[in-house]
């Protein structure tokens, strides 16, 4: 490789920008004037031949190239800190502010304790939480670690991990059972009053396998269609209609009586969750603590 007197400059400075979101507090924080920040990354920009970010007097976003760039950047400096810390003696603390996604219905269910231990083991760290059945776009929205429920994740350039195995099941409040009758087929579900999920590609198309391997494929009318997981579980108790979602959203609803599991002598459909992140070179020590931290508490709960 050949030697580049360069190659460093500016980096420090760009990453203390994006981490501080503004041109202003990444002065104050380093010392330095606005004005010379600003001379900084458009020297970095100027020599890299990319625009890094889009900035106006209100807000700052990074480019693709800025967050590919930002976070190679982040770990190289993590590495330098890390490499110094060692030498003197002392093992690098995880710190920042970590950025997940998670799904609501998850997130209260089974990931609350684990934030919080996680917090208490980890006082450097600062999470910042979304929790939300929607599509989240990891790299323009800036997170650091998604988790996500899927029979089969779709196919990307992210890095995926498997770290927690469950099913989906169909069910249905006593009351509703009582008013309307329990399907003996599935065939017999498209007479009835469905609550279904929006985000899934084909929520009126309910595919079944039977203890036999038969495939059945029902077209269902959805009575309600929403996008949220625990208004779907609250309407079906509540014996407005048959539902199906994976079973780690259910506490103990259907030990207790208040839910009916349908068809469970048909073959059960997987359902997992992942943990997913930008990339397995680059991984912050934040990042990989946290993922540890949950893959180590999530396999010995199942």
């Amino acid at each position: 490789m050949a030697y580049n007197a360069q190659l460093l400059n500016g980096m420090v400075i760009f990453v203390e920008v994006v981490n501080s979101g503004s041109f202003t507090l990444a002065a104050q924080n380093s010392g330095h004037s606005t004005s010379y920040i600003s001379k900084e990354i458009n020297k970095l920009e100027s020599r890299l031949g990319v625009r890094l970010m889009h900035r106006t007097t209100r807000s700052l976003s990074l480019t693709p190239e800025g967050e590919i760039y930002f976070q190679q950047c982040q770990q190289i400096i993590n590495d330098a800190e890390q490499a110094e810390e060692t030498l003197n003696g002392r093992q690098l603390e995880p710190k920042g502010l970590l950025r997940i996604s998670c799904p609501t219905s998850f997130g209260h269910s089974r990931m609350q304790s684990i934030f919080a231990r996680f917090l208490a083991q980890y006082p450097f760290v600062n999470l910042e939480l979304d929790l939300s059945n929607r599509k989240v776009d990891m790299i323009s929205e800036g997170f650091d670690v998604l988790l996500r429920g899927s029979a089969q994740l779709d196919d990307s350039t992210l890095i995926s991990r498997k770290v927690f195995s469950s099913y989906g099941v169909i069910i249905a409040s006593p009351d509703y059972l009582q008013r309307e009758g329990t399907p003996q087929t599935p065939a017999e579900l498209s007479q009835h009053k469905v609550i279904n999920y929006s985000h899934l590609k084909q929520p009126n198309t309910w595919s079944m396998v039977d203890s036999a391997g038969r495939q059945h494929q029902v077209q269902v009318q959805s009575r309600v269609l929403t996008n949220s997981p625990e208004m779907e579980l609250s309407l079906c108790i509540d014996g407005q209609g048959i539902t199906r979602m994976p079973r780690f959203n259910l506490h103990d609803e259907i030990e207790t009586g208040k839910l009916v599991e349908l068809f469970s002598d048909f073959q059960r459909q997987e359902i997992n969750l992942y943990l997913i992140y930008p990339s397995r070179k680059y991984v912050s020590s934040k990042v990989r603590c946290f993922i540890d931290f949950v893959v180590a508490d999530l396999y010995q709960s199942q």
